[in-house]
């Protein structure tokens, strides 16, 4: 985590940070599962057991609406492993926690998330500027849980 804040890779999620305030980054993962009961994972590879990012439910104080995120580390984009992730996220969002919407939140730059979201099924939906951001982001709205009922999870995968 220390190494995906200092790269520019985090430049999207508010990066790069310092080591001390990667400690914090994580420290802020942390409560938001003590104050919210949800947060996001660590994702590893089952084969290797290494980590490779972060995807799952994030909603902190004055956010626009609750949010399914993804931060893929340096050499593990472009696998797929930030949408069965996030496909996972959603389902746990959806069928454990009831949520009825939910969206993600792209920089204008960031490519390889705005593919993520539309291969998740998610649409374009505006702009926002989440609190701490200087400027405006794209939000992509995830289709509910009676679209995924109706079309199955793999019409979205």
């Amino acid at each position: 985590m220390v190494a995906f804040y200092a790269s520019e890779r985090s430049a999207f999620v508010g990066g790069p940070k310092t080591r001390a305030m990667a400690w914090r980054q994580l420290a802020t993962e942390i409560g938001h599962w003590t104050l919210r009961g949800y947060g996001r994972w660590m994702v590893e590879l089952t084969d290797t057991g290494e980590t490779v990012g972060m995807v799952g439910l994030w909603n902190p104080l004055e956010w626009p609406e609750a949010e399914i995120g993804w931060d893929l580390f340096e050499g593990h984009e472009g696998r797929g492993y930030a949408t069965e992730a996030a496909l996972a996220a959603r389902a746990h969002a959806y069928d454990v926690l009831g949520w009825t919407t939910a969206i993600s939140l792209v920089d204008a730059g960031n490519e390889g998330s705005a593919a993520v979201a539309r291969r998740l099924g998610a649409a374009p939906d505006g702009m926002a500027t989440p609190p701490g951001y200087a400027t405006p982001v794209h939000v992509y709205r995830h289709p509910g849980p009676e679209a995924l009922e109706e079309g199955g999870a793999e019409a979205y995968a």
